[in-house]
């Protein structure tokens, strides 16, 4: 095919690859769950070979550090099971109950707003936008429920889907070395070591380095809402931290939820609001520099396009949009250096091309 003009081969990419991932897409809904299943046990793979490989790098044997990252991530999900999960549910379930006054505040509020509004002749108009509050209410108090007695109810499934996740990370992270090393070599050789070494620092770097700063932040938060005294503080918290994953996420959560306690005392919503913007500028400002750097590389506008299309493709092919959302940015950035990589190759062929033909040139002249 290199002897065809370069239209035509440009030309069948896009069939090709389309009819590839139509495919694969093919393959994978099927067996569902388990492609999230093992994407998710990968993930965590890599963020546990992040303490392994800084323990053997101190001397410690490879099997003796993964046997004590293990043990002391098994040890930390049984202790916040036992003490944040029910905190958690508490104040989930005070949230649900204490939902439909939050709303009937905000109802308040918007017809406090007409009034005003009207006073001064204002072209505006709230009535539909406060009855449709008042109407929800307990429509989106009883979905809630549903939903909490759902997520509950499903207990089992959940744990055995986590005890299949966590078994199949540990063996990732025994032979994850292996295991990328036999797929490394369907790779071409000029491009295995770019391929192999981008995708293990991006995702290693990435996810290891957002997990620790959510980590932080719904940490700092848990602390200083419990001075402050805000209402579901350790649930909003770490709501807040976990939303840090995706990016931009966690500026929405804050607005929602300083927003939602406003309804009710809005003193409340407005520390809510510059505690969590606190801590949050002392996470990006001092500690993410120093921990991330530019590992991602992307600008703001990319990561825009490459979210809703992450979360797109992970519910084409059964990995969810949640997956999705959290597999968009580390993909991208891989993709965006591979295709630099092409685009520099490519450049300094032309460019070598250029001068042999000139010398060429000249040695004929």
């Amino acid at each position: 095919m290199t002897s065809w003009p370069a239209w035509i081969r440009w030309g069948l990419v896009l069939p090709l690859l389309t009819l590839n991932l139509f495919v694969i897409r093919q393959l994978l809904l099927p067996l569902a769950p388990f492609p999230g299943l093992f994407l998710t046990a990968a993930l965590i793979a890599f963020l546990l070979d992040i303490p392994c490989r800084w323990l053997t790098g101190r001397g410690m044997r490879r099997w003796v550090a993964i046997v004590l990252v293990t043990l002391a991530t098994i040890g930390a999900l049984v202790f916040a099971a036992l003490t944040l999960v029910p905190l958690l549910i508490e104040q989930l379930g005070q949230l649900i109950n204490a939902l439909p006054g939050l709303l009937l505040a905000a109802q308040q509020w918007v017809n406090r707003l007409q009034e005003w509004a009207s006073i001064r002749g204002l072209p505006t108009e709230f009535g539909d936008l406060s009855s449709d509050l008042l109407s929800r209410a307990s429509t989106v108090a009883s979905q809630l429920s549903q939903s909490l007695l759902s997520i509950l109810g499903a207990t089992l499934g959940t744990t055995i889907n986590t005890v299949i996740v966590l078994v199949l990370a540990v063996f990732f992270l025994i032979g994850g070395e292996s295991i990328t090393k036999g797929l490394a070599r369907w790779l071409p050789d000029a491009w295995r070591g770019l391929v192999t070494g981008t995708l293990a620092r991006t995702f290693r770097g990435y996810f290891g380095g957002q997990v620790l700063l959510a980590l932080i932040l719904a940490l700092g938060q848990i602390v200083l809402f419990t001075l402050l005294k805000i209402p579901y503080g350790v649930l909003f918290a770490v709501l807040i931290g976990f939303t840090t994953l995706i990016p931009y996420a966690s500026a929405f959560t804050i607005v929602a939820v300083s927003g939602l306690l406003a309804f009710q005392d809005p003193s409340k919503g407005l520390e809510t609001l510059v505690a969590a913007i606190v801590v949050g500028q002392i996470v990006d400002q001092v500690i993410q520099p120093r921990l991330m750097g530019s590992i991602v590389g992307l600008q703001p506008a990319w990561l825009l396009i490459a979210l809703p299309l992450g979360a797109k493709a992970g519910d084409l092919y059964g990995f969810g949009e949640l997956l999705g959302l959290l597999l968009a940015v580390p993909v991208a950035s891989c993709l965006k250096t591979f295709v630099d990589a092409w685009a520099e190759r490519q450049g300094i062929h032309v460019v070598v091309s250029s001068a042999v033909v000139s010398e060429v040139s000249a040695g004929q002249e």
